[in-house]
């Protein structure tokens, strides 16, 4: 090549193929032929697993059981995109992975496959989609997505993509439309605004379940008990947190404690000595098995009492979590056991 002639053009940068998806065996089916069954598949990234992705998952699972011996699975991803894509404004989950996938098994769903994704990931072209994943399930039946669903390179595949590249295939693919609360769609983001906002009961109604907070428990100051209100602490940083304030609770210690009902705060505890990061403070109303340090347990937040805020003086503050506690109580003496929600 003389020295007047250009470089050639570097060849444009090709997807690989995707890595296999880890596989999560929901107790139904062993792992083992997991991707070789006839399999119906939801897909999404189902963050809340909140009543749409739920009609989703839900459809799979009625597809395969109208089939014998087909399996239900759910395809997601993990990390969230954006983490990958746009780090600085990555979108906050509602559900870690575990809880994710416990939720998803939960409505009955033989396997989750959980895929890795990464910036090769993100260069699958949209049109090579179904093709990929026809390579990783060689027996798929079908697909189950919402209606807003997006896939491919710079999210160019819609479900109009899905149905063509699909049924090229001889896979169906079925689209289901957004289910609505309140005369507005139901949404990951939208779950997350009720939730900053403290409107707990708008939240859980969009989750179909009450939103648990996960943890162990830690030793505390001991603050609780002086005051005759003992607390069990558990430090917990969501990614989308829920509004600093007071929360009527049901918690359960883990594995498999009963369900006790209680009164949280979830914040910083101005008052008496503020903390650099939130800690949710439990106050069990009738405590039938204490959790101790290091135990985990399981937190429903179900209704939103108060925001948290400074009080000028610590008796002030005990004033305040007395009428707490009355509140809670007369909250919890209106709901038989029967009725509680379940953990």
């Amino acid at each position: 090549m003389s020295a007047d002639q250009p470089a050639p053009a570097p060849a444009p940068e090709e997807a690989a193929p995707p890595a296999r998806p880890a596989v999560h065996c929901c107790g139904r089916e062993p792992a083992d032929g997991a991707f070789a069954r006839p399999l119906h598949l939801a897909i999404g990234m189902f963050d809340g697993v909140h009543l749409g992705h739920q009609a989703v998952i839900r459809q799979a699972v009625e597809a395969a059981r109208a089939a014998d011996g087909h399996g239900a699975g759910v395809l997601t991803f993990d990390p969230h995109p954006s983490r990958v894509l746009f780090p600085e404004r990555a979108t906050p989950l509602l559900l870690p992975l575990d809880l994710r996938v416990a939720r998803m098994c939960a409505l009955g769903v033989d396997h989750v496959f959980v895929q890795a994704f990464t910036r090769a990931y993100a260069r699958v072209p949209a049109d090579g989609f179904v093709a990929a994943l026809r390579a990783a399930f060689p027996a798929l039946q079908s697909l189950h997505v919402g209606e807003n669903f997006r896939f491919g390179a710079g999210r160019a595949g819609d479900v109009a993509t899905l149905c063509r590249c699909a049924a090229a295939l001889g896979v169906e693919a079925r689209v289901l439309p957004r289910e609505a609360l309140a005369g507005a769609a139901i949404s990951s983001s939208r779950v997350r605004e009720a939730l900053a906002a403290g409107d707990i009961r708008a939240a859980n109604a969009m989750l179909g379940a009450p939103y648990l907070v996960a943890g162990r428990v830690v030793a505390g100051n001991q603050y609780g008990r002086q005051w005759g209100v003992p607390t069990l602490n558990v430090p917990w940083q969501p990614e989308a947190a829920p509004r600093h304030g007071v929360y009527r609770v049901l918690l359960r210690a883990e594995p498999g404690g009963p369900a006790q009902p209680g009164l949280a705060n979830y914040g910083l505890r101005p008052t008496v000595a503020a903390a650099a990061a939130p800690l949710l403070e439990v106050h069990l109303l009738d405590p039938a098995d204490i959790p101790g340090p290091g135990q985990p347990v399981c937190v429903a937040l179900l209704d939103f009492i108060r925001p948290e805020q400074q009080f000028p003086s610590t008796d002030a503050l005990r004033r305040q979590i007395a009428a707490d506690l009355a509140a809670a109580r007369a909250a919890w003496a209106a709901i038989p056991p029967a009725d509680w929600p379940e953990l």
